[in-house]
């Protein structure tokens, strides 16, 4: 594989509850080319939000560095997913008089303007606008209104609004590790540039990513975001139901769960059974692997229920034909489709991060959809900077004392 030039690459970093995970891509004509992985586990996040800003700042350095030895380079800068209770999303309008009687490039920033001019709480600021269509005069479902006549241009958007207070903490977490925020971006839109397709998102599909900490939601209809949702329930609870089920130490539950979990315990035999470890000095007990997937599977027709009653709350459940997507390291489970399938009444698959290159067989994995969208949604909305990447030298280190002053004080 040739080595790309500095221009043509990008870096996703997604700060888990569970894991911090750094991918590097490559821009190349082939389409987007992963040359460098790293993770760290993730002890410094709780449901997605910092709270313990050294430990975090560790796990980000350990994973970027690990990235930048197997991409051969030097990572300077960049984007960043977030995620939590805190994120919030609203749909919304504006209307402005269209001048010229000709819609331009002026128009067009005016009426997203206005659409974006709603009151939010103070201690929370827009992260996205997205745009879901155009409405010129008596004509709807626009997609491009540039260089369409009229006298009236109306926009309805989504608006994503998070915690402000978040988006410092990440950034000052990044600064500490001596590299720079390109971008912040909602966890579950970054999901979707790495698992969804563009029939997918016309046709009306729900995305459910499952994390360690929270579950994030994100609904498509008509190739746009029109709803964002937050569950605090995860791969962390299920950990916890499996600890008190099973009466064995938490960190010998998520073995277990990564090993024999099943989240539909039709699908396990009787006959199955698992070595389940002792509190203590107490000795293992062999056990029915029925009985973890019993546990297993309250809770995650509890997650189930919880994001099909916020769909219908939402008014687009009916709307969903292409169904439901699953992603995120705890969507990986035995059963989990099948069991979503029940819930849902609905078509419902794993999604895998897709169409790429290089180290696509590594990165072909749930647990890595955001890193990877990251990468896709940093392709498609900016240019890469041309001083991401430089090869390591004094500039390199006075630029990073300089970032690490800032994070600090």
């Amino acid at each position: 594989m040739n080595v790309a030039t500095q221009d043509d690459m990008v870096v996703g970093l997604d700060i888990g509850t569970s894991k911090v995970v750094a991918i590097v891509g490559a821009h190349s004509p082939q389409g987007l080319e992963i040359i460098g992985l790293g993770s760290h586990p993730s002890k410094g996040l709780k449901k997605g939000v910092v709270v313990d800003i050294d430990s975090t700042v560790q796990s980000i350095q350990c994973a970027i560095e690990e990235a930048e030895l197997m991409a051969d380079c030097d990572i300077r800068s960049v984007h960043v997913g977030i995620a939590g209770s805190h994120v919030k999303g609203m749909n919304s309008s504006g209307v402005v008089a269209i001048r010229g009687g000709e819609v331009d490039e002026h128009d067009d920033r005016r009426v997203i303007d206005a659409a974006q001019a709603v009151s939010i709480p103070s201690d929370q600021e827009v992260l996205h606008v997205l745009t879901q269509d155009y409405r010129v005069d008596d004509q709807e479902g626009v997609r491009q209104p540039q260089g369409l006549s009229g006298v009236r241009l109306e926009a309805n958007v989504h608006l994503v609004t998070c915690a402000r207070t978040a988006i410092q903490n990440i950034e000052k977490c990044i600064n500490r590790a001596g590299r720079q925020v390109d971008k912040v971006v909602l966890e579950q839109l970054a999901s979707s540039h790495a698992v969804l397709t563009e029939e997918e998102r016309e046709q009306g599909v729900c995305l459910v990513d499952i994390g360690h900490g929270t579950t994030d939601i994100a609904v498509f209809i008509g190739g746009a975001m029109c709803h964002t949702g937050v569950i605090p329930v995860a791969g962390y609870q299920v950990t916890g139901d499996i600890a008190t089920a099973l009466r064995t130490p938490t960190h010998h539950a998520d073995d277990l769960k990564l090993q024999y979990a099943c989240a539909l315990a039709s699908l396990t035999r009787p006959e199955e059974t698992i070595q389940v470890p002792g509190v203590g000095d107490r000795a293992p007990r062999e056990m029915s692997r029925q009985v973890l997937a019993e546990a297993v599977e309250q809770r995650y027709e509890e997650l189930f229920g919880f994001v099909q009653k916020q769909l219908r709350s939402s008014g687009y459940e009916e709307r969903l034909t292409a169904g439901v997507v699953l992603t995120g390291g705890s969507s990986r489970m035995e059963g989990a489709v099948e069991l979503a399938e029940e819930v849902f009444h609905m078509p419902v698959r794993l999604g895998l991060p897709r169409d790429l290159r290089g180290l696509k067989d590594i990165v072909a994995n749930p647990i890595y959809a955001t890193g990877v969208g990251l990468l896709k949604y940093a392709t498609e909305h900016t240019p890469p900077p041309r001083t991401r990447f430089a090869p390591t030298g004094m500039a390199d280190w006075f630029g990073r004392v300089k970032n690490w002053v800032k994070g600090n004080f």
